[in-house]
């Protein structure tokens, strides 16, 4: 199994507890995102740490970031990194430090956007093969484990900077003991068990529903509740532009142009309705546009 290890006290304490766990079972990796001017000892003084283990470990250097928002760039930068770690050194499992307080924090979040239920399930247990294990402990339990260990955690700014949504939303909740982190992280897995079996049922009527002609896709939408009609679309879209990223605004616009038996298009696809079904048609890619050349 693979650690991914950031050198804060959440992630030494899983390398811990992991390598007693599953000794001679245990790698590390740890993704050094050049964003800030002590990243790269940071990934050093975790390096002494597996040396000291005798674990295998890898500093990971990503030079460059995607343009948008910086904590979601660096996020799937980090996870595509891991992965292909992972793939490396045939790694089966890849576990991250996530905790109740993470959770607790996620979730309060997401309420605060508005997110269903998906949205809500908060940070998965499992997702492939990402396992979060330490989704039942707190955060102070974990600081006490590296303590013990006599190691000095790193200590990461951004973690207080008030740039940052997580960092602001940490400080509104601190003292805040009404809060049990760990009744949250139970609340969010039944939400993960409702997502997992309303996909279930997408998945049923999918292939009682979806009808593949020559040039048409029909789905029959009747008698669906919102939820399930959301859903489906979503489906349907996906697997006949398997290349399609539909977003939630964009779901909602065209779901509401469908009920109200008007069309609308999503990429490569368009859709329109007639007698309570859906009809989807994928355009062709267009041709490239080819200057007149002089003879």
């Amino acid at each position: 199994m693979g650690i991914a290890i950031s050198g804060g006290p959440d992630s030494v304490a899983l390398l811990l507890l992991a390598n007693a766990a599953f000794p001679g079972r245990v790698e590390a990796a740890t993704v050094d995102h050049r964003l800030r001017t002590a990243s790269g000892d940071e990934a050093a003084f975790v390096a002494n740490i597996c040396r000291d283990l005798g674990l295998p470990h890898r500093i990971i250097v990503l030079e460059e970031l995607a343009r948008g928002n910086m904590s979601a760039s660096a996020r799937e930068a980090r996870y595509d990194a891991l992965d292909n770690w992972a793939d490396e050194r045939d790694i089966a499992w890849l576990l991250t430090a996530h905790h109740a307080d993470d959770q607790l924090e996620t979730m309060a979040m997401r309420l605060n956007r508005a997110s269903g239920v998906a949205g809500l399930a908060g940070i998965r247990a499992r997702r492939g093969r990402i396992l979060r294990p330490l989704l039942g402990w707190r955060h102070r339990e974990l600081v006490q484990i590296v303590a013990a260990a006599g190691i000095v955690p790193v200590d990461d700014p951004s973690n207080r900077d008030d740039r940052y949504d997580r960092a602001r939303l940490r400080k509104a909740l601190t003292g805040a003991d009404w809060l049990d982190p760990l009744a949250i992280v139970r609340s969010a897995a039944a939400l993960d068990e409702a997502d997992r079996a309303l996909d279930w049922v997408v998945l049923k009527l999918r292939s009682e529903r979806l009808f593949d002609g020559a040039d048409t896709w029909t789905y029959d939408a009747a008698g669906l509740p919102a939820e399930l009609l959301r859903r489906a679309l979503i489906d349907c879209l996906r697997v006949i532009d398997p290349t399609s990223r539909p977003r939630g605004a964009t779901i909602e616009r065209l779901l509401k142009a469908l009920q109200g038996n008007a069309t609308g298009t999503i990429g490569r696809v368009r859709c329109a309705v007639k007698d309570g079904r859906w009809h989807f048609t994928l355009a062709l890619p267009r041709r490239p546009k080819v200057s007149p050349r002089r003879v």
